[in-house]
């Protein structure tokens, strides 16, 4: 495809330094904090189990000390999120960093970001266990569901940032070697735990973000084996199972919350693409044999993403007026089919959201450490 003249002078690098360099100074002044520095009292873990409630689960009014009943797009603010804060702030200050080392190569970037590494990854006192054993645990049901794995998504980037920092002064073989084994651990029991492995066979969402951590993990630890899986699984399962003849999401639709939930499956199947694509297999611009593609799914959802106002189905209960923002799936779409005006939208909208559910749903910040030695950066 002929690509227009302002996709051929489009330079990714130079768009995003103004941009990454204030936001890793910022992060170069932040001390690391892990999960180790606040207890959930309500959990059974210890001090290194990463825990998490369930956002739509509530007291019952029918019977306020028994289980918690469901509110779907209703987040229960008096549930436990302290973890699951700390991990989104983790992941936003060593995007920053490795992407700001990925390109300048000032190693004062690389060393603060192993120093966060470290913290979370490496050292006894502070690191998280490689596992999602109390995530999204809901009052007098259960202590976890498979449906946790989703609170770690935002490591998928911290993985390619590793992946940055190979070579660099900052990163000595050790602790290169801890960051690794604990994604080797975590990645196994991803695809080993029950569940992982329920989480895998989702049909929304949530097996598309199994796939990117999946995928993510396996590129930084060299799994060959896994990244096959995840092509497979994005080819046979994912896109044809999740995605309709017009390139919607009939799953997210349905949803309270159906444009924010459309725009985010639509962000990280575009990422998991990027991820595992090759020179010779550009699963961005793959159709299945009635077309059904990620093109097809940024041309549905791209004019309400310009438009909010077009969109005729129900607004979301909650956050409608906070998206949308600058959505990772039109910059891989405009890359992968040469439509500069999707490039132009993805360029004028805000880049850094101030809500936290907006920063929740948008783990794909700082793109060029996903397009780096995958497709060209201009």
């Amino acid at each position: 495809m002929l690509l227009s003249l302002a996709l051929l002078s489009f330079q990714l690098p130079a768009h995003e330094l103004p941009r990454v360099l204030p936001l890793a100074e910022a992060a170069l002044g932040v001390q690391p904090v892990s999960i180790t520095a606040v207890a959930n009292p309500r959990s059974p873990g210890g001090p290194h189990d990463f825990s998490s409630e369930g956002d739509y689960w509530w007291p019952d009014p029918k019977n306020p000390q028994g289980p918690y009943v469901r509110r779907d797009g209703e987040t229960n603010p008096d549930n436990f999120v302290a973890h699951r804060r700390l991990l989104f702030a983790f992941a936003r200050d060593v995007g920053a960093l490795t992407a700001a080392y990925d390109l300048t190569r000032e190693e004062r970037f690389a060393k603060g970001a192993v120093q966060q590494l470290r913290v979370w990854f490496v050292d006894p006192a502070t690191r998280m266990n490689p596992n999602l054993q109390y995530a999204q645990s809901i009052q007098g049901v259960c202590t976890g569901r498979g449906v946790g794995v989703i609170d770690t998504v935002h490591l998928a980037e911290v993985a390619l940032g590793v992946r940055s920092l190979h070579g660099s002064a900052a990163l000595d073989a050790a602790s290169e070697a801890g960051i690794k084994t604990w994604f080797r651990e975590y990645l196994h029991w991803l695809q080993t735990h029950p569940y992982g492995i329920d989480e895998s066979k989702a049909e929304n969402n949530h097996g598309t973000c199994w796939a990117l951590q999946a995928a993510a993990f396996a590129r930084l630890i060299g799994d060959e084996a896994t990244l096959a899986d995840c092509r497979r699984r994005f080819r046979e399962i994912l896109l044809p199972t999740q995605m309709a003849a017009d390139g919607s999401f009939p799953k997210e639709l349905a949803r309270t919350k159906p444009y924010g939930y459309s725009i985010f499956n639509l962000d990280v199947m575009t990422g998991l693409a990027v991820v595992l694509s090759t020179p010779g297999d550009d699963l961005m611009t793959f159709r299945l044999t009635d077309g059904r593609g990620l093109i097809r799914g940024v041309e549905f959802l791209a004019p309400f993403i310009a438009d909010k106002g077009a969109w005729k189905r129900p607004p979301d209960v909650l956050y409608w007026k906070d998206w949308p923002v600058r959505q990772p799936a039109l910059l891989f779409g405009a890359l992968a089919a040469g439509r500069s005006d999707w490039l132009e939208l993805w360029k004028r909208l805000p880049s850094d959201p101030a809500v936290e559910e907006v920063r929740r749903n948008l783990p794909i910040r700082f793109p060029t450490l996903w397009l780096r030695g995958d497709a060209p950066l201009g």
